[in-house]
């Protein structure tokens, strides 16, 4: 089992001889030193083997989407549908007239000059539309959560299997540099026997809690609201639901379902976990009061159970909207042995392993010793130094700090693996079982948030219990 407790000198070779790292530069603590992360470049490709990717829809993600797809060899970009005229009009003023525009993504579909589909779309739409584009014979970039439902992530997984188109979900952290040192780490047994996982993702700005900006040409005409209603519950024209959709539970999956989202992915990553077995969550809309049903401040309690990969333990996370301390995500393994903490591009690895207490300790510190006669302490050192012949080693707590170099994107990284997957044939690292193990826990966090009880997850089975 991954955690296994390890030496000061296995601790220390494993530090100097990283698969994915190189360089280490000494810092002014004792024991501690700083490695730089380094990453393959990406290789040219022959002008014949050209992939060809539209996106549906064209939002603030798919700019960011189809602009990172760009950047990789043998890419290019043709179609592009949304339901907004004004982004159709802008996706030619930024990627030229010849790109093919339509409110309708079947019209995209049906190209058989393309090949992937960036799937950009509000939540509820993922699985519809992930689902036929791989019948329609198109693999897919599908941005997380992989569903808008936890009943829906069967349907994709099989619609995958039985296409045999590559899937990948959008969640770059499962491509990072940072997770695959960290996994690395773990399953070296860095920090010892794992015991628990806490992760956050906090934000302070009106931007960052969803205020999306509504243009003032937004109506009936400009927009297509019965389409982007698709199966929510119908309703008048509201530009406020169609450009701020991830505000309401209908459309979108909450803080949970975009945020929790990367927790669990990084997380994933890491320690190879497949998911919890019990799910509980509070939260509350404590300052966005503006109509929305999606709360601003979630909690999250995930007990995870013991496997080949990594031994039981508790995760708690934790999104705030308006963190007056600033925004930021941060994850921290804590073991026995030693704790790993990620926060950008930075894991900090430190080891303060629990020693025995010397003979000192025990008559001095914070223990009951000094509670008893002097006789009885004369008789309890007397009997600790048969037991204990040698004293604990004065070893030294270790630290090493891993970075990414400056200008690293582990976006990048994602969709050069989803297009490698696609010319290659192999499997991308989040593929539609992934996606959907990192998507169930949050959607079932939105689940015990609404109805105030826990639930059971079965995660080899991806089934809810109860």
């Amino acid at each position: 089992m991954a955690g296994r407790s390890t030496s000061r000198r296995s601790f220390l070779k494993l530090a100097a001889s990283s698969t994915v790292a190189a360089g280490f530069a000494t810092s002014a603590l004792a024991g501690s030193r700083t490695q730089l992360l380094t990453a393959e470049p990406l290789k040219p490709v022959s002008p014949n083997d050209r992939i060809r990717i539209a996106s549906i829809g064209m939002g603030i993600i798919a700019y960011s989407d189809v602009n990172t797809a760009l950047r990789v060899p043998g890419v290019e970009f043709v179609a592009a549908a949304d339901l907004y005229d004004s982004r159709l009009v802008r996706v030619k003023e930024v990627y030229g007239d010849h790109i093919f525009t339509t409110r309708d993504y079947r019209e995209i579909l049906a190209r058989p000059d393309i090949d992937a589909v960036i799937v950009a779309t509000p939540d509820h739409w993922h699985k519809q539309i992930a689902v036929d584009a791989m019948e329609a014979g198109k693999h897919v970039y599908l941005e997380k959560p992989m569903v808008h439902r936890v009943e829906e992530g069967p349907e994709v997984i099989a619609a995958q299997e039985r296409t045999g188109r590559v899937l990948q979900v959008g969640s770059q952290f499962a491509s990072s540099l940072i997770f695959a040192k960290a996994q690395e780490l773990f399953e070296a047994g860095a920090i010892g026997r794992l015991n628990m996982i806490e992760a956050s993702y906090n934000r302070n700005s009106s931007l960052g809690a969803w205020q999306y900006s509504i243009p003032p040409d937004a109506s009936p005409e400009t927009v297509d609201w019965d389409t982007f209603l698709g199966n929510a519950p119908k309703r008048p024209f509201d530009a406020v639901r169609f450009f701020r959709w991830r505000n309401y539970s209908d459309y979108g999956t909450g803080v949970a379902g975009d945020l929790f989202v990367h927790l669990f992915t990084g997380i994933h990553r890491a320690i190879s976990a497949k998911g919890p077995t019990e799910i509980y969550a509070v939260g509350g809309i404590r300052k966005w009061k503006d109509g929305r049903d999606a709360p601003d401040v979630m909690l999250g309690l995930y007990q995870y159970p013991e496997t080949d990969k990594h031994p039981d333990f508790t995760l708690a996370l934790q999104t705030n909207f308006a963190h007056g301390g600033g925004g930021g995500t941060v994850f921290r393994f804590i073991g026995d042995e030693g704790a790993m903490s990620i926060e950008g591009g930075t894991l900090r690895l430190s080891r303060r392993p629990m020693r025995p207490p010397t003979e000192q300790q025990l008559v001095e510190g914070y223990n009951s010793v000094f509670t008893f006669s002097e006789e009885v302490q004369r008789q309890f050192v007397e009997q600790y130094r048969r037991e204990h012949p040698t004293s604990p080693p004065a070893e030294l707590d270790e630290s090493i700090e891993y970075r990414v170099p400056q200008g690293y994107d582990d976006r990048l990284d994602h969709f050069a693996d989803f297009f490698a997957g696609i010319r290659e044939g192999k499997p991308v690292v989040e593929g539609p079982v992934f996606g959907y193990r990192a998507a169930a826990p949050p959607l079932l966090a939105n689940l015990s948030y609404e109805t105030r009880r826990p639930y059971a997850w079965d995660p080899d089975g991806m089934k809810l219990l109860s």
